[in-house]
C-alpha cells in the first residue's frame, strides 16, 4: 500500500510583493506576463505583442489599447524557532516533534511552488547548527528534518529572537515564529516589532496538558525545565480555576500583540494538521 501524501500548507502573502522575478504570488509590478490585470492605452506601455486588437477595433477615439498583466513573484519564508529549555515539554505531544513536522511541512509546501526557505534557531543567542540560508531546492524538507532532530533544547530563554529579527532585515518576507511564548510580555512586544515590517505568523505551541488537562485534585510536582528547579503543588478546584484562567490572559496577551503586529497566532497542539495551518493563514 503506498502511502498518503501530506497535504501542502498554502499561504498567501497579504499585499502585493515587490520585484520581478517570477513566482507564485501577487506582485505589485504589471507587465506583459503573469494573470490578466486590466487594459491600458498602448502610449502607457508599448509592447506591441500585448496589442489587445478586438478592444482597439472598439475604441471610439481610435486608440491603440495594450493588455496589462499582474506579474507573479517568489517570496520568502523563514521559520524562526524558539530553542529554549521549555520546548523539551512533552505533555499530549512532544512539542519539538510538533515544531519538526511543522517546519518540515512548511519547507515542502514553499519549495514546492518556487519559494525559498530558510530556518534559524535561538535560546539565548543564535543558534549556529539550526541556521539554513534561504533554498527553493526541494531536499530543503529533509535538510531541515536532520537539523531539527538533532537540536539541544537547554538554553534559558530566547533573548536570541531579537538578533534573528535582525538577520531578516531587508525586503519583505513570511516569517513563521514557532515558540510556547513563555516570554515576558516587553521581550514578545520588542521581538513582534522588530518583525513587523514582514508578514509575520506566530505559531503557539501548547499543549492541553499545562491547563485544561489539570486534574482537580491532586499532588503535582511543577519542573521549569529553564532552570528554576522543582516545585511540589496541592492542585484543588479554586487554584486549577485561577491556573486556567491565568493561562488563557496570557494567550489573550499573546494574540493581542500578534494582531497589532501582522497577524493572530496559530495554535500548534496535539498534532500537526496542515488543512488547519492552510485555513488559519487564508482566513487572517
Amino acid at each position: 500500500m503506498t502511502e498518503t501524501a501530506q497535504p501542502d500548507i498554502v499561504y498567501r502573502p497579504r499585499g502585493r510583493l515587490p520585484g520581478t522575478r517570477p513566482g507564485a504570488h501577487r506582485g505589485r509590478e504589471a507587465g506583459g506576463l503573469g494573470t490578466f490585470r486590466d487594459q491600458v492605452p498602448f502610449l502607457r506601455m508599448p509592447d506591441a505583442r500585448r496589442i489587445d486588437v478586438r478592444a482597439t477595433l472598439r475604441d471610439p477615439f481610435e486608440g491603440t489599447v495594450v493588455r496589462r498583466f499582474e506579474a507573479r513573484t517568489p517570496i520568502e519564508v523563514w521559520a524562526l524557532l524558539d530553542l529554549s529549555a521549555s520546548m523539551r515539554f512533552a505533555g499530549a505531544a512532544d512539542r519539538m516533534a510538533l515544531a519538526c513536522a511543522f517546519c518540515t511541512g512548511l519547507a515542502a509546501s514553499a519549495t514546492r511552488i518556487g519559494d525559498p526557505f530558510g530556518l534559524i534557531g535561538c535560546d539565548e543567542d543564535l543558534r549556529d547548527d539550526v541556521f539554513l540560508a534561504p533554498s527553493r531546492a526541494p531536499t530543503r524538507a529533509a535538510e531541515v528534518a536532520r537539523r531539527l532532530a538533532a537540536a539541544d533544547c537547554s538554553g534559558r530563554g530566547a533573548g536570541g529572537m531579537a538578533a534573528a529579527a535582525r538577520r531578516l532585515a531587508g525586503r519583505p518576507k513570511i516569517v513563521f515564529l514557532l515558540s510556547d511564548f513563555r516570554w515576558p510580555e516587553a521581550q514578545i512586544a520588542e521581538v513582534f516589532a522588530a518583525l513587523s515590517r514582514h508578514d509575520l505568523v506566530p505559531v503557539l505551541l501548547g499543549d492541553a496538558a499545562e491547563a485544561e488537562g489539570l486534574p482537580d485534585w491532586g499532588l503535582l510536582e511543577l519542573d521549569d525545565l529553564e532552570g528554576a528547579g522543582r516545585r511540589l503543588v496541592f492542585m484543588r478546584p479554586a487554584l486549577r480555576r485561577r491556573w486556567i484562567a491565568r493561562e488563557a490572559a496570557r494567550i489573550e496577551t499573546l494574540r493581542r500583540l500578534a494582531t497589532a503586529h501582522g497577524r493572530p497566532p496559530f495554535r500548534l497542539a496535539g498534532r500537526f494538521d496542515p488543512d488547519a495551518v492552510s485555513r488559519h493563514l487564508l482566513g487572517a
